[in-house]
């Protein structure tokens, strides 16, 4: 259902430093790099979807949106904490420690930041 996610950067250099070991521990590679975008997936697997970083297309400013998020769903609590440490120690900013949410279901785990330019991602796992 879902082609790609974009988020927007002020600066592609420091939004691929941040991502990039994300998205290595996911077992995601990088798809393309060029002077204005970035992005992830399975280069194999073209319908995998793929995550981009890059300048806005019209060129004006990135800004991020407020009620937009990018959750990754990942294969265990353990991986959920891993992937918000690497998110720290990348210059993310903490949303909400990794945890559970059981306002979201029963086995809901989840962990939220935002990453240099203010982009609000969610790394979760949950079995329903």
């Amino acid at each position: 259902m879902i082609g790609y996610t974009m988020v927007g950067t002020k600066d592609l250099d420091r939004s691929v430093q941040f991502y990039a070991p994300l998205f290595e521990e996911m077992g995601l590679s990088l798809c393309w790099r060029d002077e204005r975008t970035a992005s992830w997936g399975r280069p194999d697997n073209p319908a995998f979807p793929r995550f981009i970083t890059g300048y806005p297309y019209d060129r004006r400013e990135a800004s991020m949106g407020n009620g937009v998020m990018t959750a990754f769903l990942l294969d265990g609590p353990q991986k959920v904490d891993r992937l918000h440490r690497i998110a720290m120690r990348q210059g993310g900013t903490d949303e909400g420690a990794p945890g559970p949410r059981p306002q979201y279901g029963e086995s809901f785990y989840g962990a939220y930041v935002r990453d240099p330019d203010g982009n609000k991602i969610a790394f979760v796992h949950y079995t329903e």
